[in-house]
C-alpha cells in the first residue's frame, strides 16, 4: 500500500503492483517489474503534477491529499503497467502507462468501488436503522460499520487470491526496504531480508483511519426528514464523496503525528490497530521480490540526490547496476 512524503522530513514509501513494486520520493517515481524472463524491468519519471511541487500542496490538510493522488493516478497507472510488462512475451513492441483499456479497467475499478464501499453501505444502513430503531445517530452508525466489514471482508477475500497473495508479498518487501532504509542499514538483500513487513505509515492503516473518521463526519449528514426519499439518500451519498478529501486530510495529519511519536504509549495504542491489519494485506517476500523493492527505492533516492545517480539498463536480472548508498 502507499506511504507519505512530506516536505519537512522525506517520507519514502510507494506500493505494491502485480510482479513488482512502485516507489516514490520527492521528485521521481520508480517502478521494478519482473517479466516473463525472470528480468527487473525498470521504469522511471518525474513526478511534475502539482500536488507535489506547489507549496500548497504541502499545507496542512491538504497534504493528505496526494495520498489520494498517489492511489488513484500514480498507483494505478503504475498498476496497469506492471501488469502488461509481468504478461510480456519476449520480442514484443514496448509497454507504456496510457491506453483506452488500462483507463477503462481503472474507471470500472473506481465504480465497483464506489458502488461497494459507499452506495452499498449507504442504502443497507437506511434500511437497518428503519427497522431497528429509526435514529440519525443509529443511522450513521450502522453505515461506517458496514462500510470497515465491507472494507476487512474484501482484503481477506482477496487475499485468499493466489495472485493477490503474491502481490500482498511484493507489499510486504516494500515495507522490509523502507523499513531498513529508514534504520540506516544496507539496501541489500541479506539486510533488508531482517526488517518487518509492517510499517506505521502504511495505506492500509490510512484507509482504515479514514473509514473510523469517516463515522464521525457523516453522522450529522443523514438527511433524515427530507422527502422524497431518493432525494435524502442522494444528497446523503453526495456529502460522502465530498467530505472524502477532508477525511483523508484529517486521517494523513494522525498518521504523520503518531509516526512522530511513536515511542509514546499512547501513541502505540492508536497505531496498533492499523499494524494489525496489515496482516491482511502483507505476506513474507522471497528474495526475488525484495530485489524489485530495492531496485525501485534506489533511482527514486538518487533522483532525491541521496544516493549517486548511475546508467541503469533498462531490464536487469540482478542489482549490481542499481545505484549504491553513499554518506550524506
Amino acid at each position: 500500500m502507499l506511504q507519505f512524503s512530506a516536505m519537512s522530513k522525506q517520507y519514502y514509501g510507494g506500493q505494491a503492483v502485480i510482479e513488482g513494486v512502485m516507489m516514490r520520493g520527492r521528485k521521481g517515481m520508480a517502478v521494478a517489474v519482473r517479466d516473463p524472463q525472470n528480468q527487473i524491468v525498470l521504469h522511471e519519471e518525474p513526478l511534475t503534477a502539482k500536488i507535489y511541487t506547489s507549496r500548497w500542496g504541502q499545507w496542512p490538510f491538504v497534504r493528505g491529499l496526494s495520498m489520494l493522488w498517489d492511489a488513484l493516478g500514480l498507483g494505478m497507472r503504475a498498476l496497469m503497467w506492471s501488469a502488461e510488462v509481468s504478461s510480456q512475451e519476449e520480442g514484443q513492441e514496448k509497454v507504456e502507462f496510457s491506453g483506452p483499456v488500462a483507463w477503462t479497467t481503472i474507471a470500472g475499478s473506481m465504480a465497483f468501488a464506489i458502488g461497494l464501499f459507499f452506495l452499498l453501505p449507504t442504502f443497507a444502513s437506511r434500511w437497518l436503522a428503519a427497522y431497528v430503531n429509526d435514529n440519525p445517530l443509529v443511522d450513521a452508525v450502522f453505515e461506517g460499520v458496514i462500510r470497515l466489514l465491507l472494507f476487512l471482508g474484501y482484503l481477506w477475500l482477496i487475499g485468499r487470491i493466489p495472485e493477490i497473495g503474491r502481490v500482498f508479498g511484493y507489499h510486504g518487501a516494500e515495507h522490509k526496504t523502507i523499513n531498513a532504509y529508514e534504520a540506516g542499514a544496507d539496501l541489500t538483500v541479506e539486510q533488508v531480508r531482517k526488517y518487518s513487513v509492517q510499517h506505521t505509515r502504511c495505506g492500509t492503516s490510512f484507509l482504515l483511519y479514514v473509514l473510523v473518521i469517516s463515522i464521525i463526519l457523516f453522522a450529522p449528514l443523514t438527511f433524515r426528514g427530507i422527502e422524497p426519499g431518493w432525494l435524502a439518500l442522494l444528497l446523503r451519498f453526495i456529502t460522502r464523496l465530498l467530505l472524502v478529501p477532508l477525511v483523508a486530510g484529517i486521517a494523513y495529519e494522525i498518521i504523520r503525528f503518531s509516526t512522530a511519536h511513536q515511542s509514546n504509549p499512547l501513541m502505540k495504542l492508536l497505531i496498533a490497530p492499523g499494524l494489525a491489519l496489515q496482516k491482511l494485506t502483507t505476506r513474507e517476500p522471497d528474495d526475488g521480490m525484495l530485489e524489485c523493492a530495492i531496485a525501485a527505492l534506489k533511482p527514486v533516492l538518487a533522483a532525491d540526490g541521496i544516493v549517486k545517480p548511475v546508467i541503469v539498463e533498462p531490464a536487469v536480472n540482478s542489482l549490481e547496476s542499481v545505484p549504491t548508498p553513499v554518506s550524506s
